[in-house]
């Protein structure tokens, strides 16, 4: 799992000690993700599965992509697809994908890098591996997560950020255990590249194991910790985590995430995702690739969608624009 690594994290800033009187978050929920194929046929594991809207405010969904080791020929993405009224946050572990969408953005993302789609009032976007990839076949992981736009922006004008791997804020808890990569929002008085509609923040975490990481947390944001490999505890109350666990936390100043002292052989260490953001707390209708107010908004968008108003396929990608309609992410 390279994503942005150090060969020593004794090195980079650490995130403060917790204060005096820091109430630490206790566990509210465990759940597992079930897996399934997205797209053209790559696997997934929806972490949000099963878990209340309101305690994941202002995230839709999340899909954790891989990690799949692909054969020659295997490597699949999406079909062109249409996206209204929230934010895509795809970030790349391992592996390499292709994007561009209707408005002009677009790129290559791989180990570390994010790219970072404000769908607004509508637009189409596809991912998929580069064709070196099909053929070669090899490593893909990431994880791609849907951000709620308040009804005030749901219309703003599509804009894309490329957020290169070493634009990540890196940071290491006091006593080095633990290493941070900050995507998004202000972790103890550091602040990551990402530009966010949505008040909130997003840290990769790797926690070594034995070591504990008390993370500094807004008090006004939720806080979900998403395992992407290894095994742990989560929450000031120990609870038990391992790869394809998602915890809910409560309320409190400080998250904290413990990495068990006998981790598998290929997963030395807790590999974690931290979210948190600011509830939106307005009503919210999701079908498909629509997040938006109400149901008669989404009917409006598969309308819009249907009649080609949401943007159309640019000409260099005419050859692969078998645009079609459904889920893909």
């Amino acid at each position: 799992m390279p994503a942005v690594t150090v060969e020593d994290t004794t090195t980079l800033p650490r995130v403060p000690l917790p204060a005096p009187g820091t109430v630490r978050r206790r566990t509210r929920s465990v759940t597992t993700a079930p897996s399934g194929l997205e797209g053209e046929g790559f696997p997934v594991r929806r972490a949000f599965a099963g878990v209340d809207l309101r305690d994941l405010d202002p995230f839709v969904h999340t899909d954790q992509m891989g990690e799949v080791e692909y054969a020659p020929g295997e490597p699949r993405g999406t079909s062109w697809h249409p996206h209204r009224g929230f934010e895509t946050v795809t970030y790349t572990i391992d592996g390499t994908f292709e994007h561009a969408d209707s408005h002009g953005g677009g790129g290559t993302i791989s180990n570390g890098d994010t790219q970072w789609m404000t769908a607004g009032g509508g637009v189409l976007h596809v991912e998929r591996p580069p064709e070196h990839l099909v053929r070669s076949g090899g490593l893909f992981h990431g994880l791609q997560l849907w951000v709620d736009l308040p009804r005030a922006r749901k219309w703003v004008e599509p804009r894309y950020q490329d957020l290169r791997a070493d634009v990540s804020v890196l940071l290491a808890s006091p006593d080095a255990g633990a290493f941070l990569r900050v995507i998004a929002g202000d972790v103890g008085g550091h602040r990551g590249p990402g530009s966010t509609c949505t008040p909130m923040a997003m840290v990769h975490a790797t926690v070594s194991a034995g070591t504990t990481l008390d993370l500094p947390w807004d008090p006004s944001f939720n806080a979900l910790v998403h395992v992407l490999s290894g095994a742990g505890s989560v929450g000031v109350d120990g609870a038990p985590v391992r790869a394809g666990r998602l915890a809910v936390l409560g309320p409190g100043d400080t998250v904290t995430v413990h990495g068990a002292v006998h981790q598998e052989s290929r997963t030395p260490a807790l590999d974690v995702v931290v979210l948190g953001g600011r509830p939106i707390r307005e009503p919210i209708a999701v079908h498909g690739p629509f997040v938006m107010d109400s149901r008669q908004e989404v009917l409006d968008a598969v309308a819009d969608f249907s009649a080609g108003r949401l943007g159309a396929v640019p000409a260099q990608h005419v050859p692969h624009a078998a645009v079609r309609g459904g889920s893909g992410r």
